[in-house]
């Protein structure tokens, strides 16, 4: 007995021992005393646990910005085009190399974006993640019902390529962006199918805290195409940091005097937090459609639809509110009403969130999206800043605010980006807590606000139905055939005209298969008159193509 007892000790120690050295890697678990296997995971997991968790930064922190580039309005790399869409499929015959954007991965459930191929994206980015020495990933979904499906395919298929999973559940897009700056993670997928309808879905990455676009995602869908991943076999954890991300957000907020907001979530997933924060921030709070409902029954999640905005616009009259917000589907953009019902166009909100940045950061950058009106570039340099002009899109634009270190960034479809006193993604939530800041404090109302700024005639986003296939070969061949002098053309993102009396913009989206046109003048003769010289030249390469304006 006492030779059975010493050689068990020396089993034992040698088991812990082995335990030990596997506790933060990723191979399988292999134990010669079974008794010892959940020891052996719970260790796995602890040590994860420790790996991943820091000390969160607050809200007034941010990164050292980079030296600045040159590229200013007017010098904005006219000449860049969107390889992501331009370039030739992978070989395999059915593969949907069309889910695969600008800017991240959008398609049908079920039909483009079945079980077997978010396996295969999973293991392609969990492969990339290692060859970047990413070893845990922030995974969270928003409230489409195909959402918690998809994302237990994607884990398994990221523990399986030997990479870490910090799971942090069902919540708005942005979370999983605070998530990579306040965890030691700094790599994240977020699973939503965005302002798409119900039936849609798709992926939003974030690698080594850049978010994957253009050229990069080309090389991820190659990768997933050849089917060639790493294997290991992944820890697992759970993590909720929402009320992390509400006190960082509240302890840096002053709301000099109560607001009452009505939010429209849209039956999206912000509709479980959003009201939450703006009632910590001691607003009153008129919740309508804040039900995470993955069918969206009363209207389509994108705000930057007018039609989408009319029972938001009612209810902020009928109940005196002082201004009403509503989100897209995964939260990370939004769109304003004024007490009066009026829509406020995201490049006039941008205005005012120029002006209360720069009056505390002078010479800083602003950085908006190719839809955005010209007297926002004005008005940038007006209070002191440095407008650059880029390319739609919401991970072309962090790339630009992470590689200029810009303060403010925004585009017309509603997603605005932080620098000063956040961390530079696109966040809904955060933008509505900024505004609620601003009115707050300046002891008037929004529309007041807004009087200072320039009243021009314009036209909202208009799309116009075209073929994934065709959109990009029809810009393409507007760009070389298209005459539209006497205006000056940049084309940064698809066909942009300035005149001296307006400027008009036709681009392919990047989201839905539509072509996308924006116009402004300066009076209705102006507008009508730069419209026509786009429809003539558009029916001059497509005979037939109802443009719609």
């Amino acid at each position: 007995m006492l030779i059975l007892l010493f050689l068990f000790q020396r089993s034992l120690a040698a088991e812990v021992e082995h335990i030990s050295a596997a506790a933060d890697k990723t191979t399988p678990l292999s134990v010669r005393i079974p008794q010892l296997l959940p020891l052996a995971a719970q260790l796995r997991l602890a040590v994860l646990r420790r790996a991943v968790a820091r000390p969160g930064q607050g809200a007034a922190a941010r990164r050292k910005p980079p030296k600045k580039s040159n590229t200013a309005v007017g010098v904005a790399d006219s000449g860049v085009r969107q390889p992501a869409r331009r370039t030739a499929p992978p070989p395999e015959r059915g593969f949907p190399s069309h889910i695969f954007r600008a800017y991240d991965i959008r398609g049908i459930v079920a039909d483009e974006l079945d079980d077997e191929l978010v396996t295969q994206i999973g293991g392609a980015i969990g492969t990339l993640a290692g060859e970047v020495k990413q070893q845990a990933l922030i995974v969270g979904c928003d409230g489409r019902n195909s959402s918690p499906s998809i994302k237990n395919v994607l884990i398994k298929a990221l523990l399986a390529s030997g990479r870490d999973v910090v799971d942090i559940g069902m919540v708005p897009t942005p979370l999983v962006y605070y998530a990579t700056h306040t965890l030691a993670a700094k790599s994240g997928i977020m699973v939503t199918g965005s302002h798409n309808p119900a039936e849609y879905n798709g992926f939003k990455i974030t690698i080594n805290g850049r978010p994957l676009a253009g050229e990069e995602l080309v090389q991820l869908r190659d990768r997933v195409a050849r089917g060639k991943f790493s294997n290991g076999a992944g820890r697992m954890l759970k993590k909720d940091i929402r009320k992390d991300y509400i006190e960082a957000i509240v302890g840096d907020m002053a709301i000099a005097a109560p607001l009452k907001i009505v939010v429209d979530a849209g039956n999206g997933v912000a509709g479980g937090l959003a009201p939450l924060l703006l009632e910590e921030l001691g607003c009153e709070v008129v919740p309508l459609y804040c039900e995470v409902d993955g069918d969206f029954p009363n209207h389509h999640p994108d705000p930057s639809l007018d039609e989408n905005l009319q029972d938001l616009q009612a209810r902020v009259v009928k109940e005196a509110a002082d201004f009403g917000i509503a989100y897209d589907g995964d939260g990370d953009r939004l769109a304003v009403v004024t007490a009066t019902g009026e829509i406020v166009r995201t490049d006039k909100l941008l205005m005012l969130y120029a002006q209360d940045v720069l009056s505390r950061n002078p010479g800083a950058d602003v950085v908006f999206d190719i839809k955005c009106s010209r007297h926002l570039a004005h008005l940038v340099s007006r209070y002191g800043g440095r407008p650059i002009l880029w390319k739609t899109g919401h991970a072309f634009m962090r790339q630009k605010l992470i590689e200029t270190g810009a303060l403010l960034g925004g585009e017309f479809s509603g997603h605005i980006y932080f620098g000063e006193r956040w961390f530079g993604f696109d966040d809904g939530m955060y933008a509505s807590a900024r505004l609620a800041e601003i009115v707050s404090g300046a002891g008037t109302d929004l529309a007041s606000l807004l009087t200072d700024f320039p009243t021009t005639e314009s036209t909202p986003e208009i799309l116009i139905p075209v073929s994934d296939e065709r959109k990009f070969e029809l810009m393409a061949q507007l760009e070389r055939e298209g005459d539209f002098s006497p205006g000056k053309v940049n084309n940064l993102d698809g066909i942009r005209v300035d005149y001296n009396d307006g400027w008009g913009l036709l681009r392919a989206s990047n989201t839905v298969p539509a072509l996308a046109a924006r116009f402004e003048a300066h009076d209705a003769n102006s507008l009508a008159r730069i419209q026509q010289q786009f429809r003539e030249q558009l029916a001059a390469v497509e005979p037939g193509l109802d443009p719609g304006f």
